[in-house]
């Protein structure tokens, strides 16, 4: 007899880590159904290549227009397919955004997961459904604890980090009141070729890429000396299924152990570029300059491609991230499997094989 395949729900699915995840699924044979936001704009590229028609039949891979601001239309999703497994991954995810649109940052990053855990609450099958809430390693952010873990006390410093505090302590909630098989997953900074442009890492690799190739002169970032845990998002949607998988739901840190200051991010991309550089000035005058660069008649010695702006400064910022992912590495059996130089190899190859195209 055929083996029934499990049905996962992904608010988010458009998003990187949602896409990365989808694939996985589908991969493991379950039938995937993903949330995504109506709009004016085409905003699926990240899950075009593994889209299915409309009309075939047997599909194993669905969307759905649904908003964790519309309690009625994750509703009715929901009770209509009966997932196996929900993964919360939506949210407003610019921490620097949420100081501008605090309100409708805590209306998806904290009451979105309520609205879903009630509609499980609801439910006749409330146990068989496994839930999943994507917690952040911003909880953290004035932390004076190093490394981070399940245990050391939060202190969030955004709006964003706030809104997931609430979210992540309703999944506990929810969890011990009425037995919902919930957990959450502190994930800290995970990259990728998939990353939005407004995030750093992506526009660093982005920007040093259109020095690189001469279409551009310079890049502008900000708080340089944040240090940050980077990982790939690939590996941290694996382990987002794996949290699913045991007996008993619990939460976990997810994290490479290793950090990285954002200047040490740039310093490695453009080395990989060919590009070696040099600073000089203090605070908001501090400067990236070409010291040497590599048979590259688009970039010159003396030149200065990086330029700091205090409108990329956060009013609140979170300077030192490390996390300590002891626990899934024991109960769960897991552990990244690339570092910072891989991630930077992997977004530069996108973005050279992009540019290459266009």
């Amino acid at each position: 007899m055929k083996k029934k395949s499990k049905v996962a729900l992904i608010t988010g699915v458009t998003g990187q880590d949602g896409s990365y995840l989808a694939e996985f699924l589908l991969k493991k044979n379950y039938i995937v159904h993903g949330f995504k936001r109506r709009s004016s704009s085409i905003n699926t590229a990240r899950v075009d290549h593994i889209y299915e028609d409309l009309f075939k039949k047997n599909k194993k891979f669905y969307m759905h227009y649904a908003d964790l601001t519309d309690p009625l239309s994750m509703d009715n999703i929901i009770q209509r397919y009966l997932p196996d497994e929900i993964y919360n991954l939506a949210a407003q995810s610019h921490v620097s955004v949420s100081f501008q649109i605090p309100e409708y940052t805590a209306n998806v990053n904290a009451l979105g997961p309520l609205r879903i855990l009630e509609t499980i609450k609801r439910l006749k099958t409330k146990k068989k459904i496994k839930f999943y809430q994507a917690s952040t390693s911003e909880l953290y952010g004035g932390s004076k604890e190093k490394p981070q873990n399940e245990n050391t006390k939060f202190y969030p410093k955004s709006p964003y980090a706030c809104a997931k505090l609430f979210a992540h302590w309703i999944t506990i909630n929810y969890r011990e009141s009425y037995g919902i098989f919930a957990c959450s997953g502190i994930l800290f900074n995970h990259e990728s070729p998939r990353r939005g442009e407004t995030f750093v890492t992506k526009k660093i690799t982005n920007g040093l890429t259109k020095i690189f190739l001469g279409l551009e002169k310079n890049l502008t970032v900000g708080n340089i000396y944040a240090i940050r845990d980077w990982g790939h998002a690939e590996d941290y949607a694996k382990m987002q299924w794996k949290m699913l998988q045991e007996k008993k739901p619990l939460d976990y840190v997810i994290a490479t152990g290793e950090q990285y200051s954002v200047k040490k991010f740039i310093e490695f991309t453009a080395k990989k570029l060919g590009i070696s550089l040099i600073w000089k000035g203090k605070g908001l005058r501090e400067v990236g300059i070409v010291k040497n660069s590599l048979k590259n008649k688009n970039v010159k010695i003396g030149q200065k491609i990086i330029k700091i702006s205090k409108k990329y400064f956060r009013p609140s910022e979170v300077n030192n991230l490390l996390g300590d992912s002891k626990k899934a590495r024991e109960l769960l059996n897991w552990k990244p499997t690339r570092n910072i130089h891989s991630l930077i190899d992997e977004m530069l190859k996108n973005e050279l094989n992009f540019f290459q195209k266009n």
